[in-house]
């Protein structure tokens, strides 16, 4: 089979100067081999080991369905370390967030003793984070058994019929038009503020009433999806035009012309407080290089995800507290006190944000609670979630999202109603599904992301290496592995803000070119 000979005329995108992209492949059929099995084992007995070592308080049966689980998902660790996995496919990033999320977070939280405030909590949480581990434990299974399931459905990953590449004056002509009103749109969101210092006091004014009408970037989602995607369109037209060019072929210059896109990042939606729209755009950028140009390293991406960790610390105390946080950070004195009195500190960044265990748990605790006055949402979180694509100006009663449940569980039923305060957590796939249908919707949720994780992987590695839908695939891997740690809503705003515009680009600029 061999692509017409009208693939190599130069108004199409095409080449291999720079190095073939990697192909995204997955754990293969028959899941892990004993190998990686062994060496999860003998890695998670020994941190287990070492945390019982450290505090009593882990000789606790919570423990055991704990250690299940990072065997469990350390397998796909092994697979990712040996290279059995590609290095982006999600997996294999699953797998490293996993391994932190469902087995170091729980001990972590123990020996730590770091809990989630503001709430009555049980009795004994390493009860209620052992009944969590153990539908975590049956979720990993379903989770791994459909993920293989579909990845070898059908055997080896067929080639589509028709492969897509960038027809150039298409991509150019769009790409202007498209960078022209981004700018513009976003210098009237600067300029309805008064301005760029106008906008961070908006943003601080929005943080000190949470959730409410009084947040002054509410009902702006769809602005934003337009006014914010100037740098990743950016970035997505030079990797289209450059891809073969001499540049491509070093990394300390493919790195050096991310510095001009990450002050992009920050100039279009980082200064309204958003870690998420500024880490998910350089995870956009980096994705976007190993798939359609050239494949990273492991040692450049464990560089890169050290570098976002440290981003994630230290913006948070813009988030907290604005510029007078960023001022905070020029001492190591005022940096400890800031972080002492925002609560943004590495254990709230490692155990609030990348993980869910106490607050997981805590739900569990509540929904099984005797005498618990929690209703569940049946379903209501998600269709809150979808009715975020409608304009609120649309539809201004449309239904509440997730807030509502999780306020009423956290504080009792009739606190969202009363409008005196809303949640901000975030309880992530288990979590969410417990709001609507209690413990028994974990495992069905786990198989799903399962199946979704193993149609990505399939369709990545059937791809054409030079093919544009390459650089939308960035976009569906980010919510995929999100997905785990996020809510319903979150994913729905952020494929919809993130995804629209770079997919409608390489929708518009691509020509088809059947095989034959």
């Amino acid at each position: 089979m061999s692509l017409p000979a009208a693939l190599h005329v130069t108004d199409w995108m095409g080449g291999t100067a720079a190095g073939t992209p990697a192909r995204a492949s997955s754990v293969p059929s028959g899941a892990s081999c004993l190998r990686d099995w062994i060496v999860s084992l003998s890695l998670c007995c020994a941190i287990t080991g070492a945390f019982l070592a450290v505090d009593q308080r882990c000789f606790h049966w919570f423990a055991i369905p704990v250690l299940a689980c990072g065997i469990i998902i350390g397998a796909d660790v092994v697979s990712w370390v040996r290279g059995r996995v590609d290095l982006l496919d999600p997996a294999g990033i699953i797998g490293l967030l996993g391994f932190h999320f469902f087995f170091l977070a729980p001990f972590l939280h123990v020996v730590w003793d770091w809990w989630m405030a503001y709430v009555t909590p049980p009795r004994e949480w390493r009860d209620w984070l052992g009944g969590m581990a153990l539908l975590n434990l049956l979720g990993l299974l379903a989770y791994r058994c459909f993920r293989t399931v579909n990845l070898t459905r059908g055997g080896v990953a067929k080639q589509p019929a028709a492969t897509w590449r960038f027809k150039r004056t298409r991509l150019a002509g769009i790409l202007l038009a498209v960078l022209l009103a981004s700018a513009l749109l976003q210098i009237r969101v600067y300029s309805d503020f008064g301005g760029i210092s106008g906008y961070i006091n908006a943003y601080m004014e929005g943080e000190r009433h949470y959730g409410s009408p009084y947040s002054a970037f509410v009902g702006k989602g769809w602005i934003f999806t337009f006014s914010e995607a100037f740098p990743i369109v950016a970035w997505l037209g030079f990797l289209a035009f450059f891809r073969d060019s001499k540049l491509m072929r070093s990394w300390p210059l493919i790195l050096a012309s991310m510095l001009p896109f990450f002050g992009l990042l920050i100039l279009f939606g980082g200064l309204r407080g958003s870690r998420t729209n500024t880490v998910c755009g350089l995870f956009w950028a980096v994705a976007a290089v190993h798939l359609f140009v050239r494949p990273l390293s492991r040692r450049l991406l464990a560089a890169g995800m050290a570098f976002l960790l440290s981003f994630m610390y230290l913006y948070g105390f813009y988030k907290a507290a604005g510029t007078y946080g960023m001022d905070a950070l020029k001492t190591a004195d005022g940096l400890h006190d800031l972080a002492e009195k925002s609560g943004r500190t590495w254990k709230a960044l490692l155990l609030g944000d990348l993980g869910r265990a106490d607050l997981q748990a805590f739900i569990l605790y509540r929904v099984l609670a005797p005498g618990s006055d929690y209703r569940y949402a049946w379903g209501g979180t998600y269709v809150g979630a979808t009715a975020l694509l409608i304009p609120r100006a649309i539809w201004p009663g449309r239904p509440a999202t997730k807030i509502r449940w999780l306020t009423d569980l956290e504080m009792g039923s009739g606190a969202y109603a009363s409008g005196q305060w809303l949640s901000s957590r975030v309880a992530g796939l288990a979590g969410e599904g417990m709001l609507n249908f209690g413990p028994v919707a974990v495992v069905p949720l786990y198989a799903l992301f399962g199946l979704a994780v193993g149609a990505f992987s399939r369709f990545a590695r059937s791809l054409d290496p030079l093919d544009s839908r390459r650089l939308a695939l960035p976009v569906f891997l980010l919510s995929i592995v999100l997905a785990l740690v996020n809510d319903s809503e979150i994913l729905v705003f952020g494929l919809i803000k993130n995804g629209v515009v770079p997919m409608a680009m390489v929708f518009w600029s691509s020509v088809t070119l059947r095989k034959t």
